[in-house]
């Protein structure tokens, strides 16, 4: 997907909501068998309750590689599921040498055709540069994360004064235009998001953290927010669980809503 595809869809739904479908067997609601066909058809509900609000869905792919063939199989499925008119991020965390990174993105582009895979850039460019070579995918770079640990790398000043996190994401944005590369974000960074921004003014934040794990929306759109929109606010557990009762597909509908609702204020 372009980016002007992804601005405008932004723009005529008033929302940069993404929905993480990070659909664990173990929380399915009741009214669903507990077993691989069950997530998919958990999936497909919340799907059909939330592709109104948001703009983007994204697949925790941990979620399903956890069973193996048959996990991957449910994957496959969720994706056929999910609309063509949404950007479609495979949250994945690769991160690896070239020619095993070329392999990864031609699983997740040509073979899941994906829009985007999240990637650790620990290993340097050669590590990124495969997903930046196919015309119209995204590689989503993780800056900062939103995860306590982070505070055990990211945030390390260097010599310079710097953090970590800072020197990394000074190197992408010399690797990936504003149009093929995004960041991770952690809405639970408040004090790390204007750095982040200042460093890459016109790259799409993805921003996870929103709601179980306590960041604030208002933070984020007062720091992150560019002239072309600038970011993606990704919510999974606060929309898919919102209920573990027969009411899940209302529940989940209307915290879609109410979140769209919220970010509508900031466009």
């Amino acid at each position: 997907m372009r980016l002007q595809s992804i601005i405008q869809n932004i723009r005529e739904k008033n929302s940069f909501l993404c929905v993480g479908l990070d659909s664990d067997l173990d929380r399915l609601p009741i009214s669903f068998n507990k077993d691989l066909n069950g997530i998919v058809d958990f999936n497909k509900a919340i799907i059909d309750a939330t592709a109104d609000y948001c703009v983007a869905y994204k697949i925790n792919t941990a979620f399903y590689e956890r069973y193996g063939s048959k996990g991957w199989k449910a994957l496959e499925k969720t994706r056929k599921l999910l609309p063509k008119t949404h950007f479609l991020i495979a949250d994945a965390k690769r991160g690896d040498i070239g020619n095993t990174a070329s392999q990864y993105a031609e699983a997740f582009f040509n073979h899941l055709n994906f829009d985007a895979v999240t990637v650790a850039p620990y290993m340097g460019r050669d590590s990124i540069d495969p997903f930046l070579s196919y015309k119209g995918k995204w590689a989503i770079v993780l800056g900062i994360t939103s995860n306590p640990g982070s505070a055990d790398f990211q945030k390390v000043p260097t010599v310079d004064g710097l953090k970590v996190y800072e020197k990394v994401m000074e190197k992408a944005v010399l690797w990936g235009s504003a149009d093929q590369m995004m960041f991770v974000c952690g809405a639970t960074q408040s004090e790390e998001l204007s750095r982040a921004r200042a460093i890459a003014p016109q790259h799409f934040f993805l921003v996870p953290g929103i709601g179980h794990q306590g960041g604030s929306l208002k933070e984020v759109g007062e720091r992150c927010l560019n002239d072309n929109v600038g970011v993606l606010v990704n919510s999974s557990r606060g929309i898919i669980f919102a209920s573990s009762g027969r009411d899940f597909q209302e529940a989940a509908a209307k915290k879609a809503a109410d979140l769209s609702n919220q970010m509508a204020a900031y466009l």
